[in-house]
């Protein structure tokens, strides 16, 4: 009877205890799929989240890059009465610093330290890039604005010369393939048949090969290719980021273009010919502005994404500001130009898709790739113009 009802307690026990992990049981797996939903629609607001952000940035390099591209037009192509602007120093010194504003406020909103050192790499870099600039806006005195975008996106091939060069660096036979068609593509736009050449633009030759406007885009090139070089060193050895760089050399160039302006005359001359034509000015400031918008949507597409996609945005808009320059302002383009133009992006597509592949190579890792993504998007710092 005593060992029946033992028995009996020792069950009704046994049943409890079954009863209460039968129920441990199921809240675990309540618990862990309310987790999974959770972590499911996590993710899919990242998701959403990274869309939106993505075709904000998209929006922001092609939108204010665009509005930048004709705004440049308009300022130095345009008449003013019977003269025309010529101050590009003050021009590149106002972007300057706006630039150098822009990214000290974004630095002081974000809690980040910004400084002017190490001097002796931003002063030469900022060297390099104030000529990057000032020899590319003057070459619009000379040639079309579709014929300056177009030859600045011949980039890669000064940053291949230089690397090899100066860097000592190791590219596949793919990158100077690559190079080559964007060579060719430059050719047969800036190529012109003898007939189609008009007597000013013969005067204007150097040693018979090459229009001013070509030469100074050449100069403009070859100073991209070093700022590429003075960049690497910076980001590598000192860990510079992104807005640091941008407000560092944007104070050195604006210093430079200041001792510039002094000397040559040309502020003074600036300041007159806005005294005339005042309505310049606010051109120019909103020429400085979608300049520091574009970079900064740059910093931001390198950082989220990488730089393959930064490098997809701003080829897409520089093929649309090259069309739209086209349409607005009404250049005529022959055939062969058109080709050129086609070689040319496809150059850049391919070195874009490839450029992962390039760095592997080199033997750059994952988190490396990212460092590059940064110097790649400053050197938009220079590319853009």
């Amino acid at each position: 009877m005593v060992r029946s009802r033992h028995t009996e307690r020792t069950g009704h026990r046994s049943r409890r205890m079954e009863d209460m992990q039968k129920a441990a049981l199921s809240g675990q797996e309540v618990d862990t799929h309310t987790s999974r939903t959770r972590e499911e629609k996590s993710t899919q607001a990242q998701d959403g989240g990274n869309t939106i952000l993505m075709i904000s940035c998209f929006l922001g390099i092609f939108i204010s890059y665009f509005i930048y591209g004709l705004l440049q037009e308009k300022i130095t192509k345009e008449k003013y009465g019977d003269e025309k602007f010529q101050y590009f120093m003050f021009l590149v010194g106002i972007q300057c610093v706006i630039n150098a504003l822009f990214a000290k406020t974004v630095s002081v909103v974000r809690g980040i330290e910004v400084s002017l050192t190490p001097y002796r790499l931003f002063s030469m870099l900022a060297f390099t890039y104030v000529g990057a600039m000032v020899a590319s806006n003057s070459s619009l005195s000379f040639i079309p604005y579709p014929t300056q975008v177009l030859g600045k996106c011949a980039k890669p091939i000064p940053i291949l010369i230089m690397g090899v060069t100066l860097g000592h660096r190791r590219y596949p036979v793919i990158k100077y393939l690559i190079v080559l068609l964007i060579v060719v593509g430059v050719a047969l736009f800036l190529y012109k048949d003898k007939g189609g050449r008009s007597q000013t633009e013969d005067q204007t030759k150097l040693f018979n090969i090459l229009g001013i406007g070509e030469f100074l885009l050449i100069v403009s090139l070859t100073f991209d290719g070093l700022t590429g070089v003075f960049q690497d060193k910076l980001t590598t050895k000192h860990n510079v980021k992104a807005h640091h760089m941008m407000y560092a050399v944007n104070v050195y160039a604006a210093m430079y273009l200041g001792v510039a302006m002094f000397l040559s005359g040309e502020g003074a001359e600036a300041v007159a010919f806005i005294q005339r034509h005042p309505y310049v000015i606010y051109r120019m400031l909103l020429f400085g502005a979608t300049s520091a918008i574009g970079q900064n949507f740059i910093f931001l597409t390198v950082m989220h994404f990488g730089p393959l996609t930064c490098s997809i945005f701003t080829t897409t808009r520089k093929f649309f500001t090259i069309l739209g320059s086209v349409i607005i302002f009404s250049h005529p383009l022959l055939g062969r130009q058109w080709v050129g133009v086609v070689l040319v992006f496809l150059g850049l597509g391919l070195d874009t898709y490839f450029g992962k592949a390039i760095k592997k190579i080199h033997g750059h890792h994952d988190n490396r790739s990212r460092q590059d993504g940064g110097h790649s998007d400053n050197k938009h710092l220079q590319s853009n113009v």
